[in-house]
């Protein structure tokens, strides 16, 4: 029985019959309610001996805090447990207190001494807890326990418990301002902290407390570059926003040259031909176009480029403050080719919550304004739903009139269209303002927009006729002599539309433009005249503008009614509209005492106005760093940090230089694994007292960090160092490596090949084989012991791994690296300094067979070994009935090799598999898989078998016989059937030794669920004809145009591609224009008919027919990527 309801029964057990009784309702939870004796039994469990008891107390109050409830009342029986021997019982009485300490610091400050001695607890989580509650006492008395409390825990040999003093660095600050100084040093220690949970939050204590000292940042900018990647969510987001006002004050602006260019490129350009006669021009000319030349040659620091490069991978994170983070430095600091990378990701957010794509939308908004060309791609993916909110709405419009350009600019119109019809009121006047936008905008549409908005004015809500009032004011002010017949058209509206705004806007109209109208505007007035006392305060200013303009210009027929609507306008209620009055009748009627300004009357009310400008509210906002609430507000929030300008010249860049202990430069690049693994051993970088992170991230993070004087060109034999961007030297690092990867892995197989004697007999070949590949291990053998301390540190190396299992590999690499040498030791000797460089090159496990092998110029073509040794292999094989004779094997090119089991994940047991493409004997409507079982441990595998297949409906195996015993280095060949039910799902099932199982699947591409189908050019067309007119009209067929690749033009090519794409066979055909297959499914027997036609030039016309519209599709796709390429 639970202690909680023990004490309940206990307690209305104890209702004496005097006592009220008190019922509750159990969906409420009986422990929350107000009733006046409320927490009296948590009190009891608090003060009971049992710590079964305080703990469950514990638990339900911190329920209550989570669920809002007020819990300050236990503040004393919870304090009292806080020297609790139970770490559980103390870790929730220290979450206690963390919430409620600043509210009864009196009961706080008596646990002092006990918090003092949590500090020194072996347990970290009790550690960093007292530390937390001790910062959260906001009492200045013991500002200097505190104080000596975060320098020791900065200190702490546990990262928690640094991450903690960080978190309590700004509580201090805003407790004693005075602390500072101290406060930076302790700073400054945390920053050059390696720990990835550290980073985080003293970055964040860096900006609270002193975010002016950037030289703090200096010797740490690198690492925290490359330390980004692995800090969690929210100090990413503090960090990057951080780097970039670092970035924005320490390197140049990339897009320098660009906006010299925009500004006066041109003039400096043609300047000197032009203008001979005036020197002064020529020598301002001449400078620009020097001061142009002086900045031409950018070249991009390698620190800001790191940057730019460690950042990237972050916009694919789930969280959308580091995406709106990485935007935001891409935006400000990443020159202008490069920021189009950022759009995909933005858009991917606004399938977000409505809270996020707010905020998104608002960055977005204001980056279409600089960057339109960014965002166009994706135009559809702002149009509006009907379910999103109003503020989305809006925000999407905006994006949307931004975007809008001549080309795009009739789809953007055609939806605006159907905005209109929105329920939405707001929705359709902003609408309505964005088409005006449109139109001031691109002066194409603008008779379109008018004629469009025009048509508004009959709509039934008058809210939609308001609208396009003050919409087409302010566009008739940019060209009113040609549309007086709209103007005429809104003054019949004055009797509809009541509005006040809509009926002001057509009012100021007519007055403005009351010479295109003249008959209209006189009985417009005297309209207005009859309601002036009912109407609002800004049409009553209109009509009495009206009235003014009405006089001067044809005073004959207004000037009564002048005299009466300012008359009322004297004795109105509004003291605005009197004074308008007094004024205009001063000005406009001339007497004796007039001053004057009444001379100049007409030329005061009648002048030109120039057209109003309809900008984006959002035009000046980028002055606001992106993503911060001060840019959401536009307007400065608190705590908010300006944006620095660019340098004009950039500062010393060799302030980012670290000393290291051996004077070798901690950033430059590794040449190869072997240095990576020296250089571990002398300083590592991500690694700490706590083990962090492990070595492979530590190697990885030095490569990536390599900013200094090399740039890796070592490797390439060019000799040549430069300074630009690095991604390109580590680009060419990466290919060279698998280049010389791809050479050995070819001499080694060639060796191999050789070694084999090609004759049918199995047990002969199948015996030398295996002969020979002892041969070459007893050779590694020989030379083993030269290289013996190569394999002890490349097995250290790889802690990552079991050690029973890096035993296992380092041994078999060996044997490997054994194998290269000697296929190495072959080439002329021109190539022995070369390969002497392969030789030192270590393997990391991660390195081997990882990827498909690419065809490179030195190596010979894979495909030519590739299938020379795998027809060897067939050759050899001594397999069950479901033989594979070699005649019947498929070409090279369409036999292709899949991983089932990497040797690594295996345990040394590597297997891979192909689709022969040979009819599988014991079941027809199965597909034939080869599978290879190669054995790479020291030791031999027995009783390789399938088990538990999990299939999907419909879908059948036919499992291999099992394999009893596979030798040491050695390989063998099986065949099983896979009825996938025409479809490419996969055939998961569980790949078992005696000792372990390996949980796999194969998943075909769709052009191996074919078997060809051989027809006749007749039988192809009558086919093809019962196809596209079968049931389904018209839908057994796909076309699509293509352009064929380069290499891809001759009949020859296009017939080896579909062949190799899909198991089809040729049909013959009279046309050398058209080349057609034929197929069926081998499952259902389904026919599948491709023809490939090809037009003038490169263009051709792919149509497939077939029933299974899926198969289809997805054929379609395939042969369509092999054609283009």
């Amino acid at each position: 029985m639970s202690t909680s309801s023990a004490f309940n029964d206990e307690k209305g057990g104890s209702s004496s019959a005097g006592e009220p009784e008190y019922g509750h309702d159990p969906a409420s939870g009986g422990i929350f309610s107000s009733d006046y004796k409320r927490h009296d039994d948590l009190k009891e469990m608090l003060d009971s001996n049992k710590d079964s008891l305080k703990l469950e107390a514990m638990k339900r109050i911190v329920a209550m805090i989570a669920r809002g409830k007020n819990a300050s009342d236990l503040f004393p029986a919870v304090v009292k447990n806080v020297a609790c021997k139970n770490i559980e019982v103390k870790k929730l009485v220290y979450v206690y207190l963390v919430r409620y300490a600043e509210e009864q610091q009196d009961l706080a400050l008596l646990s002092i001494s006990t918090f003092q001695r949590g500090l020194k607890d072996p347990n970290q989580l009790i550690r960093a807890s007292a530390l937390r509650v001790l910062s959260s006492i906001r009492v200045t008395i013991i500002v200097p326990i505190m104080m000596l409390a975060i320098k020791e825990a900065a200190s702490d040999m546990s990262p928690y418990v640094r991450k903690t003093a960080a978190h309590a660095i700004p509580k201090l600050y805003s407790l004693d301002p005075e602390q500072k100084d101290q406060l930076i040093e302790v700073i400054e220690k945390l920053l050059a902290d390696k720990t990835t949970l550290v980073a985080g939050s003293v970055v964040m204590a860096f900006e609270e407390v002193c975010p002016e000292r950037i030289d703090l940042i200096h010797k740490n900018y690198r690492k925290l570059c490359n330390l980004l990647i692995d800090v969690e969510e929210w100090g990413q987001v503090v960090i990057i926003n951080m780097l970039t006002r670092y970035a924005r004050t320490q390197f140049l602006n990339p897009n320098i040259n660009e906006s010299l260019l925009e500004e006066g490129g041109e003039k400096a350009f043609y300047g000197s031909d032009d203008d001979d006669d005036d020197d002064d021009d020529d020598e301002e000319k001449k400078a620009e176009a020097a001061a142009l030349a002086k900045r031409k040659p950018y070249v991009m620091d390698p620190d800001h480029r790191l940057l730019l490069r460690n950042t990237k991978p972050l916009l694919q994170s789930r969280n959308a403050a580091v995406v709106m983070a990485v935007a935001q430095l891409y935006f400000h600091l990443a020159p202008k080719a490069e920021v189009g990378v950022i759009a995909k990701a933005l858009v991917r957010l606004m399938r977000s919550h409505s809270e996020v794509q707010y905020v998104v939308l608002q960055n977005v908004a204001t980056m279409t304004i600089k960057r339109r060309g960014m965002f166009e791609p994706y135009l559809k993916s702002f149009y509006i739903r009907s379910t999103d909110p109003t503020q989305i709405k809006i925000l999407k419009l905006e994006v949307l009139t931004n975007l809008a350009n001549e080309t795009n600019i009739s789809t953007i119109l055609r939806e605006f269209q159907t905005y209109i019809k929105s329920m939405d009121k707001d929705f359709v006047a902003a609408t309505i303002q964005a088409i005006g936008r449109c139109a001031t905008n691109i002066g194409e549409v603008r008779d379109t927009c008018l004629n469009g908005l025009v048509q508004l004015l009959s709509n039934r809500d008058e809210l939609v006729v308001a609208e396009s009032v003050v919409v087409i004011k302010k566009l008739l002010q940019m060209q009113p002599e040609q549309h007086s017949d709209i103007i005429k058209h809104m003054a019949k509206l004055t009797d509809n539309i009541q509005v006040p705004m809509a009926r002001a806007s057509i009012l100021w109209l007519i007055g403005e433009y009351c010479e295109h109208v003249p008959k209209i505007a006189p009985d417009v007035l005297r309209k207005m005249a009859k309601t002036f006392t009912n109407e609002e305060d800004i049409v009553k200013l209109q009509i009495i503008n009206l009235a003014a303009k009405l006089y001067l210009t044809n005073s004959k027929q207004t000037k009564l009614l002048t005299q009466y609507v300012l008359n009322l306008a004297k004795y109105d209620q509004n003291y605005d509209i009197r004074d308008r009055a007094r004024f205009i009748r001063q000005l406009i009627v001339p007497t004796d005492k007039s001053g004057a300004l009444s001379k100049y009357a007409k030329k005061l009310f009648l002048a030109l106005k120039p057209a109003p400008v309809l900008e984006s509210p959002f035009k000046d906002r980028d002055h606001f760093q992106l993503g911060s609430l001060s840019h959401l507000l536009n307007a400065k929030a608190g705590g908010y940090q300006e944006l620095p300008d660019w340098p004009e010249s950039a500062p010393d860049p060799s302030v980012r230089n670290v000393e290291v202990k051996d004077s070798v430069p901690e950033w430059t690049k590794c040449t190869s694994r072997k240095e990576r693994k020296e250089k571990k051993v002398e300083k590592p970088f991500y690694s700490d007292s706590e083990g962090e992170s492990g070595p492979t991230e530590s190697a990885d993070s030095e490569s990536d960090s390599g900013s200094g004087s090399q740039s890796g060109s070592e490797e390439s034999g060019s000799g040549s160092e430069s300074e630009e961007s690095e991604e390109e030297s580590e680009s060419e690092e990466e290919e060279e490596e698998e280049e010389d990867e791809e050479e050995e892995r070819a001499k080694k197989k060639k060796k191999v090949d050789k070694s084999k004697p090609k004759k049918p007999e199995s047990a002969e070949s199948d015996q030398s084989s295996g002969e020979e590949q002892k041969r070459i291990r007893k050779g590694g053998k020989d030379r083993r012991s030269g290289s013996e301390s190569e394999s002890e540190d490349e097995s250290e190396s790889e802690s990552s791994e079991s050690e029973s299992e890096s035993e296992e590999e380092s041994e078999s690499d060996t044997d490997i690296k054994k194998k290269k040498k000697t296929a190495a030791s072959k080439p002329p000797p021109k190539q022995t300094k070369k390969e002497s460089k392969k030789e030192t090159k270590e393997m990391s496990l991660l390195d081997l067979d990882d990827f498909e092998p690419t065809p490179s110029p030195q190596v010979t073509p894979v495909n030519s070994f590739l299938s020379n040794s795998l027809v060897t292999d067939l050759e050899g094989l001594s397999l069950t009935d479901t033989v594979l004779a070699p005649t019947t094997i498929a070409p090279s090119s369409s036999v292709r090799l899949y991983e089932l089991l990497h040797r690594i994940t295996g345990e040394g047991l590597a297997v891979e598999y192909c689709f022969s493409r040979q009819p599988f004997s014991p079941d027809p409507h199965m597909v034939a898989v080869q599978i290879q079982f190669t054995n790479n441990t020291t030791s031999e595998a027995k009783s390789l078998h399938i088990e538990e297949p999990k299939l999907q409906s419909g879908m059948r195996i036919k499992e291999f016989p099992e394999i009893e015993v596979l030798p040491a280095g050695e390989s063998v060949n099986v065949v099983m059937g896979i009825d996938f039910c025409d479809s490419t799902q996969a055939a998961n099932f569980q790949l078992c030794t005696h000792i372990r199982k390996f949980f796999v699947s194969i998943q075909p591409p769709v052009g191996e669920l074919m078997t060809p189908a051989f027809l006749t050019e007749n039988e192809f067309k009558k086919e093809q004809e019962t196809l596209l007119h079968g049931q389904l009209m018209g839908m057994n067929e796909i076309s699509e145009k293509l352009t064929l690749g380069e290499k891809c033009q001759s009949e020859h090519v296009i017939v080896e591609r579909v062949t190799s794409t899909a198991n089809l066979s040729r049909v013959p055909c009279g046309s050398d224009k058209e080349s057609r297959f034929a197929g069926k499914t081998v499952s259902s027997g389904s026919l599948v008919l491709v023809t490939v036609t090809r037009k003038d030039g490169a263009g051709a016309l792919l149509t497939v027919n077939c029933e299974k519209m899926v198969i289809g599709t997805m054929l379609v796709k395939d042969i369509l990527q092999a054609l283009t390429q």
